[in-house]
């Protein structure tokens, strides 16, 4: 297995995450596509923008795609454009980012939770039991990079006219039964979040959609509900994502299939090099699965321990979250305690993210490995 090295990282310690190491080849290229933005001052809205959304749209197999300036404005829009708002319902996941549930708040509407499964995504066969006559939409959360069960989820909203929004926010590039996240439901929600597998250099947002009087309605929603400079049809925010922000995107994208195979294959060499390891539980990709392992997410009993042994040992690593949001203070409104879902709040006390990123190298994957192994072993 070729696996890319980088002398980027200090040698004596391995980052969770390492933006230094991705942007150091990359600079020349990025400060040429803020360069020519400069040139023509074009900063709202300009032709790098439409560029950028005409290629991710093609990425995810779509029609449309509107670029906005976080992922959390992406799923707020997505629930503004289908109607969301108070009374209303939205079923989804408690083991997400607070952003996917803070955005259903944010429309006025109120977030349902269900339980997830050991893949820590929505478990499908819990839906039908929390929906009502308020029920408005699924969104589900492909969460770790890995798409969630789409083809059952479908068929219950289908069932029950419901809308699906899609949060894949950590999941770009990632495929179920060969079609890609984004594409499955009435919309798709992307982060660019600098951490993200696709990362802006700041924050930024994308909304996929098939549905073309969708596009123009969230086209019109993310700007202020403006459909000409003097012509106002719905009152709104600024959610635009800036031309610079789209022109250097536009530089990543073409590098994004190369990072997200190199992802691919440090989760291989992890799998390969812990398996053996009865005390850790490793994530599995089903045949049918792409994933593409924005976090690469172990289990196991003594997660606390093993996470202070690699520090000391100079590797860092994340917990990817270690409160579920039912049990948060701002979700004390809903009314859920402790047990309710069982599955997340087991997984936020075990789980581990071990550092995945393209830029890691041989030497440092072996590193953290040979680490975790003699934590168990001695």
């Amino acid at each position: 297995m070729k696996i890319m090295d980088t002398n980027t990282i200090n040698k004596t310690h391995i980052s969770y995450t390492d933006l230094t190491g991705q942007h150091a080849y990359l600079k020349d290229e990025l400060l040429e596509a803020v360069s020519n933005v400069l040139d023509r001052c074009q900063f709202i809205l300009g032709p790098e923008v439409e560029a950028f959304e005409q290629r991710f749209a093609e990425l995810c197999g779509v029609s449309h795609a509107v670029a906005v300036n976080s992922g959390t404005d992406a799923l707020v829009l997505a629930l503004r454009a289908l109607d969301v708002g108070s009374g209303d319902e939205v079923i989804t996941v408690p083991n997400s980012f607070v952003a996917t549930t803070s955005a259903i708040v944010l429309a006025r509407a109120r977030p349902v939770f269900i339980d997830v499964r050991d893949d820590y995504n929505m478990d499908p066969s819990q839906i039908e039991s929390v929906i009502t006559s308020r029920t408005k939409a699924i969104l589900p959360v492909h969460l770790t990079g890995r798409p969630a069960e789409m083809n059952t989820i479908l068929e219950i909203a289908k069932r029950h006219h419901l809308y699906v929004i899609e949060d894949a926010a950590q999941a770009v590039l990632a495929a179920y039964h060969t079609k890609r996240v984004g594409s499955f439901g009435t919309i798709g929600c992307f982060s660019l979040h600098p951490l993200k597998t696709l990362n802006a250099c700041g924050d930024g947002g994308v909304l996929t959609t098939n549905d073309s009087g969708l596009f123009k309605r969230l086209k019109i929603l993310r700007n202020l509900g403006l459909e000409s400079r003097d012509r106002c049809s719905a009152w709104s925010g600024n959610s635009r994502l800036d031309t610079i922000q789209a022109a250097m995107l536009l530089v990543k994208l073409k590098y994004l299939p190369k990072w997200t195979e190199q992802r691919r294959l440090n989760a291989e060499f992890y799998l390969k090099q812990l398996g053996g390891l009865s005390e850790i539980r490793l994530p599995i990709e089903q045949s049918y699965e792409k994933c593409v392992y924005h976090t690469f997410v172990i289990r196991t009993d003594r997660r606390d321990e093993l996470k202070s042994y690699l520090a000391d040992n100079q590797v860092e690593t994340a917990i990817h979250y270690p409160i579920p949001l039912h049990l948060q203070e701002s979700a004390a409104s809903l009314n859920y305690k402790i047990g309710m879902f069982p599955m997340a709040e087991a997984q936020a006390n075990h789980i581990l993210s071990l550092p995945i990123y393209p830029e890691l190298g041989q030497e440092k994957l072996n590193r953290v490995v040979s680490v975790i192994k003699k934590f168990y072993r001695g």
